[in-house]
């Protein structure tokens, strides 16, 4: 008797729809045919972009068997909008973002000063890196960093690397291979991804040993783990989490004072880091850093201190390190200090957002993060309150009052990559509660306007919070609004 005949799988299905894809060569004749600016545009161009189109058509029916293939003419007409959109705009273009994270990891973290935005459209001919003015030699390219970083921190030597991370590896390695390295349980952080204290110190060649509880930590439990095999002593400072309760720590000044009892180094993370003391911070954010500056721990006499470059400070993403010159001069030597050295626009970009702090009266003014952080929970209210009054006006104009219901809410920022992480940001958020479409749909769809938006979703409302928005984004928000309310499909 004969089997009877069973239905395809969707798997099997969808790979005999895969054979029906157009040739890539095929798509790039269709653009040359339709398009004057493809037909005088270099063939590895359009192939890269159809090649990435028809990649992405056949994930997407890989993935949903019920997913149809377009007909030719759609898919040339597709290509033709990715060249448009290659001509018009990098990958890596301004955004608009309403999210409120300040230091929004995704969308670049810091925004950078006014200052070091000039000063890098200016490098474009040869820069004066490594070379000393007055005498024609080869100097250190952070030569000036280390300058003004020594005179803000009051430090003997500083240099800079790619980042905190980095800095932490270069630290651990350079002073401690081989060796123990004792850190409180309490410490044991995770910055993000892979990055985990223990992995780090065997990614550096040390060896970790915990000591204390996970909430207490005393002098006595340092002093008791030190042995032969003892290369350092480390403090990491909880940059993106807080400990609360019953609670005991060991601060700098008794860490320092063990480590000279015993003849050991102190290595201390700041993570985030802080170049203002308490009383220099602009008054308006005075109350919002819980972050001990870099100075306290200089003065309180540890060894060497690492903390990020961008995050508080708002310049670049760079790793910065400051201590006692023996051991600066010491990490200079290890081979990867030369692997995880800045390139010349870090330089540039680094050096211009220090000169800033030279001038604290100004930096509220000069330096977007400390600005964003400033706004007042009174100033944000009318801000929110205007813009939306100003998108119902629009959509009233439009005669498209209907698609959408305005509104404005109270609700927390955040600082965003791990950075002050127990200190509430109060604002207020405009709503947006979409009628034709869903919200998760209307916020796509603004992270595809121009330029992109990006958002939050609560409930069935897009949230737009103005503490980060920057000048000149509000009419953009609002154009954008108004056209894919006015165009829900």
């Amino acid at each position: 008797m004969s089997q009877p005949r069973t239905a395809p799988k969707p798997a099997a299905e969808a790979a005999a729809r895969l054979r029906h894809l157009p040739a890539i060569g095929r798509l790039v004749q269709g653009l040359r045919e339709v398009s004057e600016r493809a037909a005088d545009a270099d063939s590895e161009l359009l192939t890269y972009l159809c090649r990435r189109r028809v990649d992405a058509l056949r994930q997407a029916m890989l993935q949903d068997a019920t997913s149809t293939l377009p007909e030719l003419e759609a898919l040339v007409t597709a290509c033709l909008e990715d060249l448009i959109d290659w001509d018009a705009e990098s990958s890596t273009r301004r955004v608009i973002n309403g999210t409120g994270v300040v230091l929004h990891s995704g969308l670049g973290r810091s925004v950078l000063p006014a200052a070091v935005v000039d000063r890098l459209a200016e490098q474009r001919g040869y820069v004066l890196l490594e070379v000393d003015q007055e005498a024609g030699q080869r100097r250190r390219r952070d030569a000036f960093i280390e300058e003004l970083l020594c005179h803000l921190t009051g430090a003997e030597a500083a240099m800079v690397v790619n980042n905190n991370a980095a800095a932490t590896m270069l630290l651990l390695n350079g002073l401690a291979k081989g060796k123990e390295v004792i850190v409180s349980r309490s410490q044991m952080v995770e910055i993000g991804g892979s990055f985990r204290m223990p992995d780090v110190m065997e990614a550096s060649g040390c060896q970790l040993k915990e000591v204390g509880a996970t909430n207490r930590s005393y002098p006595e439990d340092y002093e008791s783990a030190v042995g032969e095999d003892t290369g350092a002593l480390m403090l990491v400072h909880t940059s993106n989490y807080r400990l609360v309760g019953f609670t005991e720590h060991v601060g700098i000044e008794a860490m320092v004072q063990i480590g000279q009892r015993v003849g050991l180094p102190v290595i201390h993370d700041l993570g985030s880091g802080c170049l203002l003391d308490a009383e220099a911070v602009p008054q308006a954010v005075r109350a919002l850093f819980d972050e001990p500056p870099v100075r306290h721990s200089v003065e309180a006499g540890a060894d060497v201190i690492c903390f990020s470059g961008d995050k508080l400070i708002g310049g670049v993403q760079s790793g910065i390190i400051v201590g006692k010159k023996q051991w600066l001069d010491r990490l200079r030597r290890s081979p990867l200090a030369r692997a995880l050295r800045i390139d010349k626009l870090t330089c540039v970009a680094l050096e211009t957002a220090l000169r800033l702090y030279l001038e604290p009266s100004q930096l509220e003014h000069n330096v977007p993060t400390l600005r964003m952080l400033a706004l007042s929970p009174e100033t944000l209210r009318q801000r929110a309150v205007e813009l939306a009054e100003r998108l119902r006006h629009r959509l009233a104009t439009a005669e498209l009052a209907g698609r959408a219901e305005i509104g404005v809410v109270d609700e927390h920022s955040e600082m965003g990559s791990g950075a002050l992480p127990a200190i509430p940001l109060p604002t207020t958020c405009i709503t947006v509660t979409p009628h034709r479409q869903s919200a998760n749909r209307l916020a796509r769809r603004l992270r595809y306007a121009s330029p992109p938006c990006f958002s939050r979703l609560k409930d069935a409302a897009v949230l737009i919070d103005p503490r980060t928005l920057q000048p000149g984004d509000d009419e953009a928000l609002v154009d954008a609004l108004v056209d894919l309310l006015e165009s829900p499909a």
